[in-house]
């Protein structure tokens, strides 16, 4: 990242996010013609991910600082997570079928069998790669890869530990963790408002996704009102005193976990971020059954949604473009990996007729994980958006597993 940004100020850096924020808002809904027929074209999603990593990339603001994200990810994320839930019809999300764990699942295997199968391929051009290199060997740091592209950060670090990842390059690999997966993110934004158009041409049944749709919708049209004072305030009430709550579960639970039952660190039980993701959820669920769901009528999840676009913001400006040319054949084997994941992905969505939102929101709650899967889950419709934390939650408990074996076939290659 820049270190001689413009702007490093991080009041600056999130006054000029918001001002891209509402710049996109305002001319995705603007009636000049041109307007119309750019965002015909390009997602409104797209455009507030994609330009704060121009920003960054070309030094304006400073992506090296996370307060920002740290900021979007523990505040505004579990508060979203809960607004964005009260309007949650578990009836009718079982109603969608086990084709959104299927497909999760073979996203799971993509990110298995791709990294061998891109180390093969890639040292075929660059036979290096094979080299054993002790603690800075290629295929070490690419359980690491593996590790945050199943689960998240927490088994990241329990694949450097068990593998005995060299800094060097684990430092390397974390690049190609972060602008890979953000560039797959960024195919999946755009796909999503064309899933209609993808379903009729595949063939996908998605019947039970639209009637969850339509419900959530009619629900919302047959309810809403302007909001009040006291309403709005209710909301932030409500959102972030679950925040709040949550994040005393996590400050609870983790060391807990971490003391009582060492053990279940392979579970990600000792990581405080998948404790308050899992609680606010959990809260947001159960508010659902309350009288707390009418909120949903007054704007909840509209706020709840500000909360998921700003978080879109604060994950773009982590990505540096020109990092893909400081080590270019790392990125060629990440692209291939992941290229091996995304085929597998559509490939099996075709055979077994899933909708493309179970394809993508399957893959990014892989490959993204808790702070992600509900954005590209929300860019198909915001009720959706709990479907991809339950999937993201699923992620962590398989992480350490299947990202262990996964070193264990590219160990047996290297050797």
């Amino acid at each position: 990242m820049p270190v001689d940004a413009i702007f490093t100020n991080q009041a600056t850096v999130f006054g000029l996010l918001m001002l891209v924020l509402g710049a996109v808002f305002y001319t995705a809904h603007s009636s000049h013609p041109f307007w119309q027929r750019f965002y015909r074209y390009v997602p409104a999603l797209l455009l507030c991910y994609f330009i704060p990593s121009l920003l960054n990339t070309f030094g304006v603001i400073d992506g090296s600082d996370n307060t920002l994200y740290y900021v979007a990810s523990r505040f505004l994320l579990p508060t979203a997570l809960v607004l964005l839930t009260l309007n949650l019809d578990l009836k009718a999300i079982a109603s969608l079928g086990p084709k959104a764990i299927v497909m999760f699942l073979v996203g799971t295997a993509g990110i298995v069998i791709g990294a061998p199968i891109a180390l093969l391929l890639t040292s075929a051009l660059f036979p290096e790669l094979l080299n054993n290199n002790g603690p800075e060997s290629v295929w070490r740091g690419m359980t690491t890869v593996a590790g945050s592209w199943i689960g998240g950060g927490a088994n990241q670090t329990a694949m450097k530990e068990i593998y005995g990842v060299g800094n060097t390059i684990f430092s390397s690999m974390i690049a190609v963790d972060v602008i890979v997966a953000n560039m797959w993110m960024a195919v999946l934004l755009f796909l999503a408002p064309r899933a209609k158009q993808w379903d009729e041409r595949t063939g996908a049944d998605a019947s039970a996704l639209e009637s969850l749709r339509q419900k959530m919708s009619q629900w919302q049209r047959e309810n809403e009102v302007i909001p009040s004072l006291t309403q709005i305030m209710l909301i932030l009430a409500v959102g972030f005193g679950a925040m709040a709550l949550s994040h005393i579960a996590a400050d609870y639970l983790a060391p807990y976990f971490q003391a009582n039952f060492p053990e279940l660190k392979r579970y990600s039980l000792h990581s405080g971020f998948f404790w308050l993701i899992v609680t606010a959820t959990t809260i947001g669920v159960l508010l659902s059954l309350t009288r707390a769901r009418n909120l949903a009528a007054v704007g909840a999840a509209k706020l709840g949604s500000v909360g998921i676009y700003v978080l879109v913001a604060s994950i773009g400006m982590h990505m540096d473009i020109t990092a893909i040319v400081e080590a270019p054949v790392y990125f060629l084997l990440g692209g291939i990996w992941m290229l091996v994941h995304a085929s597998l992905m559509l490939i099996t969505a075709k055979l077994i007729k899933a909708p493309l939102f179970y394809m993508a929101v399957g893959s990014q709650a892989n490959v993204g994980g808790a702070a992600s899967a509900p954005v590209v889950a929300a860019a198909f419709h915001p009720a959706l958006a709990p479907v991809g934390v339950l999937l993201a939650v699923l992620g962590y408990v398989l992480g350490t597993y299947m990202a262990w074996f996964c070193g264990q076939i590219l160990q047996a290659i290297a050797a």
